[in-house]
């Protein structure tokens, strides 16, 4: 499936959304509308797999050979992630400190006693 997107997006001078492609591949592959609904996610994953493409934002994707380091990439540094981690733990320090006991001193006792 990836070597007829190539074929295809070889041949034009643009970009091209995924589903367009998907239907011209799905199309030139003869896959009935069952069976393209089945294949897409794996052409889909092939796709972002397979370093001869690129995928350009806005559901476009291209021929990686068309387009510079710096129009493919970005800097993943500035990205802050919430850490929902913190927030787990909190929650379990929260449920220790509830859950103490509260410590019985021991004291010996007089087997005779009893």
């Amino acid at each position: 499936m990836t070597d007829v997107a190539y074929q295809l997006l070889s041949k034009k001078k643009n970009s091209v959304t995924f589903n367009k492609l998907w239907d011209e591949v799905s199309q030139i592959m003869g896959y009935s509308e069952n069976v393209a609904e089945r294949k897409i996610a794996s052409f889909y994953t092939s796709m972002m797999l397979d370093n001869r493409f690129t995928s350009l934002g806005n559901n476009k994707w291209d021929l990686r050979s068309r387009h510079t380091y710096n129009e493919t990439h970005f800097d993943t540094s500035a990205i802050v992630l919430e850490d929902d981690n913190n927030d787990e733990l909190d929650e379990l320090d929260s449920f220790e400190e509830e859950a103490e006991v509260e410590k019985i001193p021991f004291e010996e006792t007089n087997e005779e006693s009893f």
